[in-house]
């Protein structure tokens, strides 16, 4: 069952996340590859309109070496909830390194455990707009829309 909710963002970034975060970005339909880990550890797709949303940000940061950091956190109604914020600099280094195109995207080990799968959208309408995750492993999610469990 594939479930989406919403994750929250630091306050000053204006994205929000569906699937346990409340931020959305537009992807690139190219294929990601991934720079720091082999097939075998786990994959996230991030779509082209999250893509662009992402790259959008970053170029407001002003910061060439910006990328988005996405993971999960233990807490909210339903057990985890879903974290997407920007990291400047270089990744940690146990970071699963992913690049679609110019935006590279981070997920630490642990994260992609529950990760692994999920594609990363970017939802605008006219009621919200932010990052979307649709989670193969979710096995339900709290009624609020900010968290999930698996």
């Amino acid at each position: 069952m594939t479930v989406s909710q919403v994750a929250q963002t630091p306050s000053d970034v204006p994205l929000s996340v569906r699937g346990g975060a409340d931020v959305v970005v537009p992807a690139s339909t190219s294929t990601p590859t991934s720079t720091a880990a082999p097939p075998s550890r786990g994959s996230i797709t991030v779509t082209p309109g999250a893509v662009s949303a992402i790259r959008k940000q970053i170029q407001k940061r002003g910061r060439a070496e910006t990328a988005l950091r996405v993971g999960i956190r233990g807490g909210g109604c339903s057990g985890f909830s879903y974290v997407i914020e920007f990291h400047d600099g270089a990744p940690r280094p146990k970071d699963v390194i992913f690049d679609y195109d110019d935006v590279r995207v981070l997920v630490d080990p642990k994260s992609l455990l529950y990760l692994n799968g999920s594609t990363l959208d970017w939802e605008q309408t006219l009621m919200r707009q932010g990052f979307k995750f649709v989670n193969p492993n979710e096995k339900s999610s709290c009624g609020c829309g900010h968290s999930f469990t698996v």
